[in-house]
């Protein structure tokens, strides 16, 4: 079913709307392959080629390798405990490694092999074989020793690499040489040179250790025993007395600091008593507690007839009144009692007095005994302090003397016996393939890195082409039909030969050939095409009437000339009345070539200058009626030409006459003629060139001619290069069309 043509709203929102929720599927790139495949394919086979020329020229290398470990048990020598598992950080195994690769290393084995002398080493290579080639550097100048020593060393360094194998404690020490056999003895060399250098280093330290410990040690003993003599002299100068646990003097004071504690005691004891004392003398007669406090029995005995005397007196005072004389006399007896207990109080009190009068006297001298030792010790402070100085030298010297004597004797021992914590566990040896180049890895990477480059430049290509190829395009952008894709004319692809007559053509094809392809190649593509488009317009009549046609495109050189007057031709041919009319008053480039001596036309019959049966030309083969532009040089306004009535009346006119009326119109963007025909025409065919003009530029010319968008029957994809065009439509390619159409009487 023909689709229905979209409004213009619906023309400018579309592309909008497909590019907010475009998605690329896996089958929309194998399509951008299958376009791309020859610039994929160049690209891939240019970097494999490379590749192989690398393969052919590089000088192979071979590299050996030789496996070294840390022992991580350690000779423990004159100990009687078993050997023990020892860890090993991997600090250590990295610097074992860095000093695998220090330059003492590298120099022994380049002095041992004579590598400054072999010219793997310290020729020029191959840039300074170019620059010699160019005379940028001189061949004929001899370098010094060290120079060469340092160029074989930088090439040695370069050749060798020492690494740590996964997390163990063995080195893999590699070396790469364009000999097998050098390779493997470098490698060995290495090992060998490494162990020389810890046990030379080793020695050498000791030994070192060895004479600066003998002297300090002959020092050390001579200072020690001067330290010694010293204490011993100085006690017996300042007589000072060793018990074995302090000092004398500092003993005696601290017995007599015990004895002052004890008697400040004591003191604190009467005094807390006699101030007790003080307070029950405060009371009069003592409560019960305190009598039996004091345990004297005096106070309880005169306490204790207090007591009953109170309890008659108030017995009687109840009875007989308080004024009567046995109460009073009662009273008299309690107060004589009370004084008693005073009196008795009162002797308890002085006693409490002396005792402390005596702890007093005590206390003070104890503390004139402890400040007469202290003033003792303190005249011989000075010479402790010097005591103890002199003291601690001599025991520091001891121990430095026995500490240095140890190490001594243990560095004596490692002399006898020089250990290494390295060992070789697998020796290099001569390997049988090289080791670069790699040939299928460099192949793969080549033929990996050329489709990721080819792919990488395919959809580059890709999203840079924004043309029109395909007729999913133009209805996907442009929101209408694609009416057909016409081949290039001109192009051998675009030729077509009848099977029983041999048609004969030299020579390039001229502008009026073109403009009547489909008369001389009724059987071509390009006339299959325009018969899609004839059945589209055919199709499109039962919508709406389709008598008036008119082309344009645009830009210039589109081809929408050709199409027009091979439309016009091919409707013709079938028996139809057609008239073609050039309209493009601007370029008549259709009445240039048609009717080249025409001096009247579509101008003069507007302006009445002219009736329409003199101006018409009728071609002879196809009875096409051709109305040519006329004189246009003078002309200024060409639009309003086209606007006018008489245009309008014109095309009345011609509709009563013919079937079918196609108008060859300008182009779009550059001159607005066209948009002013919209109120005669049915419909336009747009003529799109193929690959070329951008969807964009159409776009915009469409919206800023709404009249025509609204009436656009479809849109013809013009100049297409079949072959190319295969990679976008398989479907629309020459073969396909040739495969096919031969079973038809006639082949592309």
């Amino acid at each position: 079913m023909l689709q229905q043509n979209k409004s213009t709203q619906e023309i400018n929102r579309a592309p909008i709307e497909l590019e907010s929720g475009e998605t690329r599927s896996l089958g929309s790139y194998l399509e951008i392959v299958r376009r791309q495949f020859p610039t994929i394919l160049a690209i891939t086979s240019s970097i494999v080629i490379l590749a192989l020329l690398f393969l052919f020229t590089a000088a192979p290398r071979y590299t050996s390798t030789a496996s070294m470990v840390i022992d991580t048990r350690k000779v423990q020598l004159f100990q009687q405990q078993m050997l023990g598992d020892v860890a090993v950080d991997p600090a250590t195994v990295l610097t074992q490694i860095e000093m695998l690769k220090s330059e003492n290393v590298s120099q022994a084995v380049i002095r041992n092999f004579h590598l400054t002398e072999d010219p793997e080493f310290v020729g020029s290579g191959i840039v300074g074989r170019l620059l010699s080639l160019v005379g940028l550097s001189s061949g004929s100048k001899s370098a010094s020793e060290l120079e060469l020593n340092r160029r074989a060393l930088q090439r040695f360094e370069r050749s060798r690499e020492i690494k740590r194998i996964g997390l163990t404690y063995v080195m893999g020490i590699s070396f790469t040489s364009r000999d097998p056999a050098k390779a493997a003895r470098i490698a060995n060399a290495i090992a060998d040179a490494y162990i020389v250098d810890q046990l030379e280093a080793k020695y050498e330290a000791t030994r070192r250790a060895s004479v600066w410990l003998q002297d300090r040690i002959k020092e050390l003993r001579i200072q020690a025993s001067a330290a010694r003599r010293a204490v011993v002299d100085f006690k017996t100068a300042n007589n000072i007395v060793d018990t074995g646990k302090g000092l004398m003097t500092d003993q005696q004071i601290a017995e007599v600091n015990s004895q002052l504690v004890l008697a400040h005691a004591s003191t604190a004891e009467a005094s807390a008593r006699l101030e007790r004392m003080t307070e029950i003398l405060k009371q009069g007669v003592p409560d019960a507690s305190v009598a039996d406090a004091l345990k004297n029995d005096t106070i309880v005995k005169l306490r204790g007839q207090y007591v009953d005397m109170a309890s008659k007196e108030s017995i009687w005072t109840a009875k007989y009144g308080a004024d009567h004389l046995a109460v009073l006399n009662l009273r008299t007896q309690m107060a004589e009692i009370r004084k008693n207990i005073v009196d008795e109080l009162k002797r308890i009190r002085e006693s409490y007095k002396s005792d402390y009068d005596i702890a007093v006297t005590r206390e003070e001298s104890i503390k004139a005994s402890l400040a007469n030792a202290v003033s003792e010790s303190q005249s011989s402070n000075q010479a402790q302090i010097q005591l103890r100085d002199l003291d601690s030298s001599a025991q520091s010297y001891q121990a430095m003397y026995d500490n240095f004597l140890q190490r001594y004797m243990e560095s004596v021992q490692q002399q006898s016996f020089p250990i290494t914590e390295a060992r070789v566990i697998s020796s290099a040896s001569t390997p049988l393939g090289k080791s670069y180049p790699n040939t299928m890895v460099i192949l793969a990477l080549a033929i990996l890195g050329g489709l990721i480059l080819g792919l990488a430049a395919a959809i580059a290509r890709e999203f840079s082409d924004r043309v029109f190829r395909t007729s999913g395009q133009v209805e996907d952008q442009l929101g209408t039909n694609c009416l057909a894709i016409l081949p290039l004319l001109g192009n051998e692809s675009s030729k077509s030969v009848l099977p029983w007559k041999a048609k004969a053509k030299s020579g390039s094809r001229s502008g009026k050939e073109f403009l009547r392809y489909v008369v001389d190649n009724p059987l071509s593509r390009f006339s299959e095409a325009l018969r899609s488009i004839k059945v589209a317009i055919d199709l499109n009549s039962f919508v709406r009437e389709n008598r008036v046609l008119a082309t344009t495109s645009t830009m210039p050189s589109e081809g929408k000339s050709t199409v027009s007057s091979n439309l016009a031709q091919l409707m013709a041919h079938g028996g139809a009345k057609v008239i073609l009319v050039d309209a493009d008053l601007r370029n008549p480039s259709l009445s240039a070539s048609l009717a080249p001596d025409a001096t009247a036309g579509l101008v003069d019959v507007v302006a009445q200058r002219s009736s329409l049966e003199d101006v018409v030309r009728i071609d002879p083969s196809t009875q096409l009626a051709i109305l040519p532009a006329g004189s246009t040089s003078q002309l200024l306004h060409t639009n309003e030409i086209l606007s006018s009535k008489a245009m309008q009346a014109l095309i009345s006119a011609l509709r009563d006459k013919y079937d079918y009326i196609v108008l060859d119109l300008p182009p779009l963007a550059p001159v607005v003629d066209a948009r002013v025909t919209s109120n005669y025409v049915d419909s336009y065919v747009f003529v799109v060139e193929w690959g070329k003009t951008k969807p964009d530029v159409i776009q915009h010319t469409l919206r800023s001619a709404p009249g025509i968008a609204d009436k656009i029957l479809g849109v013809v994809l013009n100049k297409a290069d079949t072959r190319m065009l295969a990679r976008y439509e398989s479907y629309q390619g020459h073969k396909y069309y040739q495969k096919y159409y031969a079973r038809y009487g006639y082949a592309e």
